[in-house]
């Protein structure tokens, strides 16, 4: 079969599938766009494998597996990104609700600035001496970490190590009280 003629079976079949195949891939993947897209890839890989036309092979079937499997990985990828979505969304809306939470338990008319500093002083009374040492150097007299370990004599890791071990400790120590916590650690 020369090209010519290959050309023409492939017209052909196209025309008289497309719209077929674009209706049987609609009833399962939905949408209209997505069916096209479908029998679009299969028609392309077709015209790619052109040389399938020269051979007996039952192109009907061929179509309906092959529309039928891009379908079905079209499925399983929708599936997946729809569960990351869900996913996604039900976190942000677990931290909506924490945070909602702690601004509704969170009246500024009961904290007073003596509150307040007595919250965020026991907190910090909660660190050990050289991790609360150090994370009030650097964040209540703005020294960095560089100068930390140069005053104190220790290592950068050791600052670095003992600020993150404050933010642990702090963070559980004033989950209740979000917006100190943050102010805090925003310093």
């Amino acid at each position: 079969m020369d090209d010519l003629s290959i050309n023409s079976k492939f017209e052909e079949i196209y025309l008289a599938y497309f719209s077929k195949m674009k209706y049987f891939a609609k009833e399962y993947v939905v949408s209209d766009a997505d069916a096209e897209n479908i029998v679009q890839d299969v028609f392309t890989e077709l015209w790619e494998k052109k040389e399938i036309l020269t051979m007996p092979v039952n192109l009907v079937a061929y179509l309906f597996t092959t529309i039928k499997n891009k379908s079905l990985n079209h499925l399983r990828h929708k599936t997946v990104v729809l569960k990351a979505t869900n996913l996604i969304q039900e976190e942000y809306a677990i931290t909506l609700q924490m945070n909602l939470d702690s601004l509704e338990a969170f009246n500024e008319n009961l904290f007073t600035e003596e509150d307040v500093e007595k919250t965020i002083s026991r907190a910090l009374d909660s660190l050990s001496d050289k991790c609360r040492e150090i994370f009030i150097m650097n964040k209540l007299e703005g020294k960095k970490q560089k100068q930390i370990a140069e005053e104190l004599n220790i290592s950068i890791n050791t600052v670095e190590t003992q600020m993150g071990i404050a933010y642990k400790k702090l963070r559980v120590e004033l989950k209740d009280y979000v917006p100190l916590l943050l102010f805090l650690l925003s310093l």
